[in-house]
């Protein structure tokens, strides 16, 4: 995903809220926090869409907490078995888990962001195999599909997907029936 002013993706990606802490009082602006109230107080917590939380960090009006999609229960998880976790649950807007992870990387210390960027890429390599593996499975079965126990347990692998991984998914899915038609193809030439 680019941070392309055009791309979707990113559009919602920068959509996702995080979690801000006001240091300062802000006059006129009490619907940012939802509520009721007029003006900002200081210390009040709100969550901020990521691409308004950009110009409220770096003007030093709010702190923010690294988003529960990112968090030790989600790493802890992600560590001891990449492929159970629904990606797509922890996040809305289509499930651009990497994407959102990738705005978060943008707006913290070098240090935070190195530890979120290897979670991201840790995680996309422990689940990379299998998105291809079922999508190579799957174009082999065709229209027809299969059933059973199995099956279940990979329709729940891919509901669980990113949208970055959806898009790999149907990728090596379309190029494996496209294999398999110029196999074919070429097996009825040699006959």
């Amino acid at each position: 995903m680019d941070n392309d002013y055009f791309s979707i993706d990113a559009i919602l990606a920068e959509n996702q809220k995080i979690q801000c802490t006001f240091k300062v009082d802000i006059p006129d602006m009490g619907h940012l926090a939802g509520g009721s109230d007029r003006d900002i107080k200081a210390l009040t917590k709100a969550p901020i869409p990521i691409w308004l939380a950009y110009i409220m960090l770096f003007s030093d009006w709010t702190d923010f907490t690294i988003p529960s999609p990112f968090g030790t229960r989600v790493r802890n998880a992600l560590k001891a078995e990449p492929r159970s976790v629904k990606l797509s649950n922890l996040v809305g807007a289509g499930g651009l888990w990497y994407g959102f992870g990738k705005m978060v990387m943008d707006i913290l210390s070098e240090e935070q962001a190195n530890g979120i960027s290897e979670v991201l890429t840790k995680a996309f390599k422990g689940r990379l195999l299998e998105v291809i593996d079922q999508a190579q499975h799957f174009a082999a079965l065709g229209p027809a599909g299969g059933g059973g126990p199995s099956t279940d347990t990979a329709q729940s692998f891919r509901e669980g997907l990113d949208g970055t991984e959806r898009e790999l998914f149907a990728l090596a899915q379309e190029s494996a029936k496209r294999m398999k038609r110029w196999h074919e193809g070429n097996d009825k030439a040699r006959r």
